[in-house]
């Protein structure tokens, strides 16, 4: 038996599922049977590849009931959440929906002598990479609409969350995309930088942190494969003066604190207008005691374990670290913190970006809240970062917000909502976050290419 992947379930540390990563040769092999298949599926009309794809999207959702207790054993979300298939569904639909304007061909010109035009082409074989925290929505916003403008797909998952691509393929095959055409793999890192510099695919999407980000590149440089990133984020929430301070609270506390804080664009720094804070952090402590940390499984619980040992242990570091140099923690540690995938959800005041809980991704329950004086203040913050995904601003003044907005260094600015991905809009960032596009019409752009056509006609 070869190398094994081993999904560690951080409700009490056994093994859930394992399975044995594919030999070189057979990961070429998968690479090459998407490859001889890609030409036959993009033949097929447009509204077949979509009906085709919806029809898998909805055999995902007929597995819910066993996909939800899955997801808490795997990663640790409460199955009082009902696991992701509303976000899933709302992706693929939307990317359905706009499928034909996104992908049609865009005309130039044509009169009696040229007609002109660009189409929108297929890369060929797309190799998605996706995270364990949101493993089924990260996954679908690529692997639909690749699917649908024609490209093939090579599905690798999280370990952490081993069984979603099996699940996919299952139901995508179910419902009658042929199985080259959208395969699932189990991989080693060594063999999937083998695959990328062996230009076996046309085009990789990933979604994780700055170093796997990195390592994509690397392995990609010089071959001309497009690679985009999506490398999460330390995304701010900015409370102006004239917010509505419950729904500020209520949201992104929520933000900061779901999934265990393990969400890309969740909050992890907050910047409270002096007049509000006071009462911000007042009701921010009141929201977070209210939690119920315990096991994903039980119905009651509202917050789980993370989804392991060592991404608790990194952000207690970060909470201790601050603790040491100033920072007050104001939640007590709850009595299901067990010291290792349990962990207290907290929030620190008293910090500076001196710490690296409001510098470096903490990816988890904790959130630091800072007191500011006004939008100059806030925004030199907010920008003090190595990350750009997404930013939340509060205040009732559209205009103020588009301005603020205009200056802040990210990929998506929300005005009085938080940690949410709107399909119709292109899922982005820059710096650290990476770079690249998914969602909207150009996440049809960037998995497809334009060939031009300059067509001159014989007049005589």
């Amino acid at each position: 038996m070869g190398q094994m992947l081993n999904c560690v379930s951080p409700i009490d540390g056994s093994v859930y599922a394992e399975r044995e990563v594919l030999s070189a040769e057979a990961a070429f092999e998968v690479a090459a049977r998407a490859r001889a298949a890609q030409a036959e599926w993009a033949a097929r009309p447009l509204q077949e590849r979509t009906r085709l794809v919806m029809a898998g999207v909805a055999a995902v959702g007929a597995m819910n009931d066993e996909i939800v207790p899955e997801l808490a054993h795997m990663m640790g979300r409460p199955v009082r959440y009902g696991g992701e298939f509303g976000g899933f569904n709302e992706r693929a639909s939307h990317m359905a929906e706009i499928a034909e304007v996104s992908l049609a061909d865009i005309a130039v010109g044509e009169d009696e002598t040229f007609k002109r035009y660009i189409k929108r082409i297929p890369h060929g074989v797309v190799f998605v990479v996706a995270p364990w925290n949101y493993p089924y929505m990260t996954a679908i916003n690529t692997v639909a609409p690749a699917l649908i403008a024609g490209n093939t797909v090579v599905l690798k998952h999280a370990t952490q969350t081993l069984l979603v691509g099996e699940r996919m393929a299952q139901a995508f095959h179910g419902a009658g995309v042929p199985q080259d055409v959208f395969q699932n793999v189990f991989l080693s890192h060594d063999v999937t930088n083998d695959l990328i510099a062996g230009k076996a695919f046309d085009f990789v999407n990933f979604t994780g942190s700055v170093g796997g980000g990195q390592a994509m590149e690397r392995a990609a440089a010089g071959t001309f494969t497009g690679v985009g990133t999506e490398l999460g984020g330390k995304d701010p929430g900015y409370v102006m003066e004239d917010a509505d301070l419950d729904a500020a609270v209520d949201t992104l506390i929520d933000g900061a604190m779901f999934n265990s804080g393990q969400c890309c664009c969740g909050i992890e720094r907050i910047y409270v207008h002096q007049s509000l804070y006071e009462a911000f952090v007042a009701k921010a402590v009141e929201v977070v005691n209210g939690y119920k940390l315990g096991n994903p499984l039980d119905a009651e619980t509202t917050i789980g374990p993370m989804a392991n040992v060592r991404f608790a242990d990194e952000v207690r570091a970060q909470i201790a670290e601050a603790v040491a140099a100033g920072a007050v923690a104001h939640i007590e540690t709850f009595a299901e913190d067990d010291g290792g995938a349990y962990l207290t959800p907290q929030i620190l005041t008293n910090v500076t970006h001196d710490m690296r809980v409001m510098r470096d991704e903490s990816f988890g329950p904790v959130v630091g809240i800072m007191k500011v004086s006004s939008d100059e203040e806030a925004i030199a913050l907010m920008n003090d970062s190595e990350f750009g995904l997404t930013a939340s601003l509060w205040t009732r003044d559209v205009d103020r917000a588009a301005r603020v907005g205009d200056q802040i260094e990210t990929g998506t600015v929300f005005m009085n909502r938080a940690d949410y991905l709107d399909p119709g809009l292109c899922w982005t960032g820059c710096k650290n976050t990476g770079r690249g596009g998914g969602l909207s019409v150009i996440g049809y752009h960037n998995l497809t290419r334009p060939k031009s056509y300059h067509l001159k006609k014989v007049t005589s």
